[in-house]
Formats: C-alpha cells, sequence, structure tokens
C-alpha cells in the first residue's frame, strides 16, 4: 500500500475508534430507563384528616403544597383507610392484608404474625432499599427486632449508604384529634364561616373544633412543604415517587371512629416524576384524578409493583400502578371493632354508588362513652343537647341505638344521614351489598366474630391467622350464620336461637346470648328471653356468661339482678378471670347504671391487666371502672 493510503487509513482508524469513545461517553451519561431503576419512595402521611383539602374541592381550606402536589399529581378521590383509627389502619399498611384476618383489628392491641408474612419494610429492605420511619408505629402485630433501618424523629433518607435507594415515611401529627382540643390557639380560620355538617349541632363549640381542624390542616401543610423541599433541595426529585394519604377520617366524633365516609375516607395523591412514568403504566395521568376504588391494603402491592417485585400471594390488596396492576375492584371494605375500651363490631362495603354497614352490636349506641373521645368539646356540647332533648333527628341519631343495617346513597347523601335499609325500591342493592360483605367476611377468615380474649385463647402463643384458617378450629360459616341471625331479629326465629342455646361452639352461643339482649331490649318475646338466658348465666364461655348476666341484671326478677350483678363483678377483677374478659364485664356492667350499694367497692383498685401481656391494654380497665365508680348513685 502506498505511504500516503497507509496514513490515510491510519488516520480513519484513529477517528473511528476516537467516535466510539465519545458514543459510549455519551451513552453512560444517558439517564438509566426507568425500567432498570430502582425508584426512590417517600410516603408523607398526616394523622386524623380526611379530603378537607383545596385540591378536594374544598374551598375552607388552605393547604397550598398538598394541592401543588396534586396538581402535578395523581389524585384518587375514592380511597377508604379500611379502618377508621389509627393503630388497625396502620396495621393494614404495615401488613397489605386485612386486620380481622390476622386477629389484630382491635384498638391497640397486639398479636403474633404468622410465620409467611414479611412487613413491607422487610420486603423492601431485602430488595436493597435504606428504609426509615419518621416517627409513629402503632401497629397491632408483634414486629421484628429491627423493622426498620431507622425509625425516630431523626430518621431521614440522608442517612443511607451513597446511591442506595430509599424508602422514607414522614408522619406529621399536628391534625391528630388533640390538637384539635389545644387551648389556647392562635386562629387562622374564622369559626363563624365553618360549613357545620348535618349531623353536627351548629354552637359555638363546634364551629370552633372546626375551624381549629382547618388551622391544624394548614400547619401539616406547611410541614409537607418542608419535607418536599428537602426532596427538591438534595436533587431527589426526578427519581422519587411520592405518596400522600391521611390515615383516617378527621378526629371529629363521627369522623375517626366510625365507618361512614367521614371516618374512613381519606386524601391520596401520588406523583411519579416524568422519567419514571413507564413504571406506572398507563394507568397514571399526571395531573390527572382516578376515580377507582382503592384502600389501604391495596399500597404494599402496589409499592411493590412499582418496584420491579412481584407481591406475595399472601397479600390481601391489589395494585393500583405498575406492572401488576389489576382490574379495578367492585367493592371496597371497611371494619369497626373495639375502640379503645369499648366493644363493637361493625363491617362497611361500599361501591361506586352505595355504602352499606352492618353492625353485629345493634344494642349499642354509635355515641357510647369513650374517655378519650369526651375530651373534645363538641363530644360534650352534643351529648348534652342529646339528653335536653334540643337536637333534630340526624343530629340525635349518633346517640340512639344503631340498627342493623345501614345503607346509603353516596350520589344523593354525602353525609350519610338518610338510612335506605328499609326502603322498598333499594332492597336489590341491599341484598347485592349484604352478600358481597358476607362473602368478604367468610373468605378473609374475619376473626371479628369472636370475643377478643376468645380468639386470643384458641390462638394460644400462636398467631390467630393461623388458627383462623384452620376450618375445624375456627368454623365460621357456622358462627357468622349465628351473628346474623341474632342481631338481624325477625318475627319467628326464636325457636332457631332455642336450638342454638346448646350449640357445642361457643362462638354460636355467644352470638344467641347477644341474639337474646337484643330481643329483651326490643320486648321481643322477652319473657321466653330471660328465660333462655337464666340457663346461659352457667355457661362454659365467659363471655357468654357475661351477656346472659346482662340479660337477667336488666329483666330479671330483683334476686335474678342481684345474682347477676355480683357474678359480673366477680369477672370484672382481671386476678379472678383475665383482662379481657374483665373488660367485657366491665363494658356490660357499664349499662346497667349500678346503685352504689350495689356497687360496694368491688371496682376500687383493680389491676390493669393479668398475666404476660403488652403494656397496650394497660388503659382499658381503670378507664371502665373509674367511669362505673364515676356514675354510681
Amino acid at each position: 500500500m502506498p505511504h500516503f493510503l497507509r496514513r490515510h487509513a491510519a488516520i480513519a482508524f484513529f477517528l473511528t475508534i476516537l467516535n466510539l469513545g465519545f458514543s459510549c461517553m455519551a451513552a453512560a451519561q444517558e439517564p438509566p430507563s426507568a425500567r432498570t431503576l430502582k425508584p426512590n419512595i417517600l410516603w408523607v402521611t398526616s394523622e386524623d384528616n380526611g379530603q378537607e383539602l383545596g385540591c378536594y374541592g374544598d374551598s375552607f381550606a388552605d393547604s397550598p403544597n398538598i394541592d401543588a402536589l396534586a396538581a402535578r399529581g395523581m389524585l384518587y378521590t375514592q380511597c377508604w383507610s379500611n379502618a377508621p383509627v389509627c393503630a388497625p389502619a396502620r396495621t393494614t399498611l404495615i401488613s397489605g392484608m386485612y386486620p380481622t384476618s390476622l386477629g389484630a383489628q382491635h384498638m391497640r392491641s397486639e398479636v403474633p404474625l404468622p410465620d409467611m408474612v414479611k412487613l413491607y419494610p422487610e420486603l423492601l429492605r431485602g430488595a436493597g432499599y435504606y428504609c426509615t420511619n419518621n416517627s409513629k408505629e402503632d401497629y397491632n402485630v408483634e414486629q421484628p427486632a429491627r423493622l426498620w433501618d431507622e425509625s425516630s424523629n431523626k430518621a431521614h433518607w440522608r442517612n443511607r449508604k451513597p446511591g442506595q435507594p430509599f424508602f422514607a415515611v414522614f408522619n406529621f401529627t399536628i391534625s391528630h384529634e388533640s390538637k384539635i382540643r389545644d387551648r389556647p390557639h392562635t386562629a387562622i380560620h374564622d369559626p363563624s364561616k365553618v360549613s357545620v355538617p348535618p349531623y353536627h349541632p351548629d354552637t359555638p363549640e363546634v364551629r370552633q373544633d372546626w375551624a381549629q381542624y382547618y388551622d391544624r390542616v394548614t400547619e401539616m401543610d406547611r410541614q409537607v412543604g418542608r419535607v418536599l423541599e428537602q426532596l427538591k433541595d438534595d436533587g431527589l426529585e426526578n427519581n422519587t415517587l411520592v405518596f400522600y394519604y391521611g390515615d383516617h377520617g378527621s378526629g371529629m366524633p363521627r369522623g375517626k371512629r366510625w365507618l361512614y365516609q367521614s371516618g374512613l375516607r381519606v386524601p391520596l395523591i401520588v406523583h411519579v416524576p416524568e422519567r419514571l412514568q413507564a413504571l406506572a403504566g398507563p394507568q397514571y395521568q399526571a395531573g390527572g384524578k382516578n376515580e377507582r376504588l382503592v384502600s389501604f391494603v391495596d399500597l404494599v402491592p402496589t409499592v411493590l409493583s412499582l418496584t420491579g417485585l412481584t407481591p406475595p400471594a399472601h397479600l390481601q390488596g391489589h395494585a393500583f400502578l405498575g406492572p401488576h396492576t389489576t382490574p379495578t375492584p367492585t367493592y371496597i371494605y371497611g371494619f369497626r371493632d373495639r375502640m379503645d375500651e369499648r366493644y363493637d363490631m361493625s363491617r362497611a362495603i361500599r361501591d361506586d354508588k352505595y355504602l352499606y354497614i352492618r353492625n353485629f352490636y345493634p344494642h349499642r349506641s354509635q355515641g357510647a362513652f369513650l374517655d378519650y373521645m369526651f375530651q373534645t368539646p363538641t363530644t360534650r356540647v352534643w351529648k348534652q343537647l342529646f339528653d335536653e332533648g334540643q337536637l333534630n333527628d340526624a343530629q340525635s341519631a349518633f346517640w340512639l341505638l344503631k340498627p342493623a343495617e345501614e345503607l346509603f346513597d353516596l350520589t344523593t347523601d354525602p353525609y350519610q344521614i338518610n338510612n335506605l335499609a328499609a326502603a322498598p325500591e333499594q332492597q336489590l342493592a341491599l341484598q347485592r351489598l349484604r352478600g358481597a360483605l358476607k362473602t368478604w367476611m367468610i373468605e378473609t377468615r374475619d376473626l371479628g366474630l369472636l370475643p377478643e380474649g376468645e380468639m386470643l385463647d384458641r390462638a394460644g402463643f400462636a398467631a390467630p391467622y393461623d388458627f383462623g384458617q384452620d376450618a375445624r378450629r375456627y368454623p365460621i360459616e357456622s358462627i357468622y350464620a349465628a351473628a346474623d341471625l341474632a342481631t338481624h331479629p325477625a318475627a319467628s326465629d326464636m325457636q332457631r336461637l332455642v336450638e342454638l342455646c346448646v350449640a357445642p361452639e361457643s362462638g354460636v352461643r355467644y352470638w344467641v346470648a347477644n341474639g337474646l339482649l337484643i330481643r329483651a331490649l326490643a320486648d321481643q318475646e322477652r319473657a321466653m328471653a330471660v328465660k333462655l338466658a337464666r340457663g346461659m348465666t352457667s355457661d362454659p364461655s365467659p363471655y357468654v356468661r357475661c351477656v346472659a348476666n346482662e340479660v337477667m341484671a336488666r329483666f330479671g326478677t330483683e334476686g335474678d339482678r342481684a345474682v347477676a350483678v355480683k357474678a359480673l363483678l366477680k369477672e370484672a377483677n382481671p386476678t379472678y378471670s383475665n383482662t379481657f374478659v374483665a373488660m367485657a364485664a366491665l363494658n356490660t356492667i357499664d349499662g346497667l347504671a349500678l346503685t352504689r350499694s350495689e356497687l360496694g367497692e368491688a371496682l376500687t383498685g383493680l389491676p390493669a391487666r393479668s398475666g404476660p401481656l403488652s403494656a397496650r391494654y394497660d388503659a382499658y380497665v381503670p378507664r371502665l371502672a373509674d367511669r362505673i365508680n364515676a356514675m354510681a348513685k
């Protein structure tokens, strides 16, 4: 080859290598594909606030930071918290399961988890994530020794290893129920301009509490803004998925703790940066609103889906973003069980039009005395006006006995004050939702059909979930049938209760006893109810005995009352029975209006609990005993 050709070829070869090098450098500088990224995830949560935000159409609210997040993210209009109070709601979140399946549905309880259940920080840490929680936990399940990389008021994504993806929770308590009643308080919103819901009386106290609630939401919004600003300052906005949600409805009475929209419906906003939107899939529309029915049980599978992990089979929720997105569900579900010291059991289901609530203790009022709730001025003035006969029907309903069934048309009744359960034209909807709720309870093996202590006794030291899955140890179909029969009485069903009084399953007999009490209270075959209850006062189950003794104390002879009260006071001592029997007995005694001579000193100095129980249970027996002692005359 001639010299000049060899020289030209060498130059060409050099230029080719140089261009290839530049191409490689450019490729290295290009952002990686969204499908290969492990996105950071930030959960910003706030306590005790519903959709009272500007982005949800509330013109009285002042929430510019959350509104701005919604404007560039996706706002979910129909999100439920599954439970209308913090600890059960957080248990749903941390597990991705219904607490009713785990036996963890009671407020501030603590139960073991089955071996196959891993809480979501365990799953994400296993995938390489740095997981932090700032800072509230409050789960109703026992948790691993090191669930989080850090859980404290100093926990932050900034403490992770260089380049490590993070999952960070920041939880704000300024909007909590307790902050509504803090005095003195610097006002932001004018109480005179508050829109008072029709179930609350319009009084200065109520207006002040509602205005202060909005003030706290504004303060919370500022805290949300500061965390989002930190994310921006750290240059992490473009590779971080942001979720904002409230943990349940507002801390105002009939919001928090109740299965209406005011207690269950929460804000949920998800922001996916543009470079990560391929992870979310076509379901995500920046700046959009999504009317899909979602609930807290869906958040864990959704997060796993977005990180490229396959949601484990035991999870009971369904992903609504990412490659594992499922079809839009027809229904979402809610539950209410023991609220602090008060036993109750209700279940809820909704579709895109109706809300249906099944109350399994219709012989108890919505507004049963809860020490913590009565510290709010609205609760006290509301009850006072009811006692004075100054409320209308919508305002009085909270203090009356619950109906067995409630049905509301959410499109025409946003505050759920018009119960349609008896309306002839709504019977098809009623039957459909009733059947769907029953199916859900049975399929998820709802452990709420057993008294709390009975459930724990059957579990022993194992997870309640495990025995709940065993049809021999937990025959849920027969227990549900008894509960439904007992708490939804018909004129011709007493004979069936007679037959079930001696059923071998104590869970069945427990509901029979409640059915007798319900019928006696309604003066429906009361004489027969008292006769059957008398025989059940010696039942092997202390929970059955408590209910049977209530029937005798209320409707038996003077001698029957004396014997029943003595038996209940004995059961109310945790050292004689146990903490859960004592709580059941004390809930019963509180409704009997005992005289001072009947009560004596039986409830003075009771221990808070018996046995090796968690300190989470310590407040309940003393609160009940103090209440009963204070009310005795």
